[in-house]
């Protein structure tokens, strides 16, 4: 009798494609620089917002546009509802991407990435409901931790200098998609007001003919652009959260190369011209109006006394790693993955930790949870602030303790010896490669050859050393 044959086991936080490495470093590149600004501008926001408290709150409460569209808003309001739109129409982008050409398109490789997020919202949301029923505090603030901020990770890795290899930013990358998908699903079922059907049916119908345009290949920005100000503007009113639209226009997008002579595909390349105005101009912005909160000692210390702000900071810094950390062990134990042979379980744990940074969509569901009251709406700010401060620095510092081997592993990940501009790693079964570095090597020893025979020339003559 044949003996069955054993079943392969998928390797886990293994070497990216070629292609899929290239993307995740690009879409990280401009997420780095986002980040950097996000944090300019919410260290910009505490500032202004503790020294002259007065004026920022006039300038983010000062109201303009169109009454007459039910679009008569604050600064602060457009920050969260309108620029935001940009952020998730960039999330929906990268959703649809992962799921029909990255790591979400494979079911088995979807998997732990998938399982990872749920556990690392899930837990959250179990700390700051257990914490807020044993002490007596508001429930309704449930899924303020359970948002991961990309832009802010990728920030605290670039300030405290790590060189993570690729595998494991891209982990983060995929957690971060999904995360944003569940936050918009979150939004979207718990945050809803009363709707006005004849706005949201406008706001579907405007759906429909954005999807159609698509699939008749007309192209042109001036009919897309104007079109999804409508959509929005109808979503906005018809009660349902604006964000939601730009998700979804977001997903609309063909996010695949239909043969080898399109370069990029219309959603990634939509996605490389949208990105740097969501990272760079439309979260810093979201965050200059929302981060601003007073952080005297009375209420620092409140974060840490009330049980609504005190859930927030657990489920940030304890639920997100050990939700995250304990689905991926789950998971590979139920799916036979292996961990890659170049990184441990502690790597992973850092990783989720620095997932604890959930700052944009944890400050939006923070406004959204307790809008009637503003004290408590300033408090849980604080709460995300001092919880995503305290998960940075953990992360940094578990981190750093492995910066010495994530350097070596990036060096190698990196290193083009032969100057193609294609990492020598994804060329090892290349004959024409193994040709190029041979000749290479050559050239290197006949060099040294020469430079040997001088040096035996000039002390034979007296003229350099023996």
């Amino acid at each position: 009798m044949t003996a069955p044959a054993p079943r392969t086991r998928h390797k886990f936080l293994g070497r990216l494609s070629l292609p899929e490495r290239n993307f995740v470093a690009e879409a990280l590149r401009t997420e780095t620089v986002g980040g950097v600004l996000l944090l300019v501008a919410a260290v910009a926001a505490l500032i202004w917002a503790n020294t002259a408290g007065g004026s920022y709150e006039a300038v983010r409460g000062f109201h303009l546009g169109p009454g007459s569209l039910g679009l008569d808003l604050s600064l602060q309001h457009w920050a969260a509802d309108g620029l935001l739109a940009v952020f998730f129409f960039v999330a929906g982008i990268e959703l649809k991407r992962e799921m029909v050409a990255g790591d979400l398109r494979d079911p088995k490789a979807a998997a732990l990435p998938v399982v990872a997020a749920l556990c690392g919202m899930a837990v959250p949301a179990l700390v700051y409901v257990l914490t807020n029923v044993m002490g007596g505090g508001s429930t309704a603030g449930w899924a303020v931790p359970t948002a991961t901020d990309i832009a802010f990770a990728l920030a605290v890795l670039a300030v405290i200098g790590t060189s993570l290899p690729s595998a494991l930013r891209a982990f983060l990358l995929t957690l971060a998609v999904v995360d944003d998908l569940f936050a918009i699903l979150i939004i979207a079922v718990f945050f809803t007001s009363d709707l006005n059907f004849a706005a949201l049916g406008g706001a579907f119908l405007g759906l429909a003919l954005f999807w159609l345009l698509l699939r008749k290949r007309v192209h042109g920005w001036y009919l897309y652009v104007p079109l999804g100000l409508v959509i929005w503007g109808l979503m906005y009113n018809s009660g349902v959260h604006a964000t939601i639209a730009g998700v979804a226009m977001g997903l609309m997008l063909r996010c695949h190369r239909e043969d080898e002579s399109e370069p990029h595909s219309p959603g990634e390349h939509i996605e490389h011209r949208v990105r740097p105005l969501s990272a760079g101009l439309a979260v810093p912005l979201f965050a200059l109006f929302s981060a601003g909160v007073s952080v005297s000692g009375g209420a620092m210390g409140d974060v840490f006394t009330q049980p609504e702000t005190l859930g927030v900071v657990l489920g940030l810094v304890v639920g997100k790693a050990v939700g995250i950390f304990g689905g991926t062990w789950l998971a590979t134990r139920f799916t036979r993955a292996e961990l890659n042979d170049d990184l441990a379980w502690p790597d992973v744990f850092a990783v989720a930790s620095l997932a604890g940074i959930g700052f944009t969509v944890s400050l939006l569901i923070g406004e959204l949870a307790f809008t009637g009251d503003p004290l408590l709406t300033d408090e849980i700010k604080a709460a995300v602030l001092a919880g995503s401060l305290i998960a940075a620095v953990l992360s940094g510092i578990l981190l750093k303790l492995r910066n010495a081997k994530y350097r070596k592993l990036w060096e190698d990940e990196e290193r083009d010896e032969d100057l193609d501009g294609i990492p020598d790693v994804y060329e090892l079964g290349n004959p024409d490669y193994h040709l190029r570095m041979a000749a290479i090597h050559e050239k290197k020893a006949a060099e040294h050859r020469r430079l040997a025979e001088v040096a035996g020339g000039e002390s034979e003559d007296g003229n350099g050393p023996a």
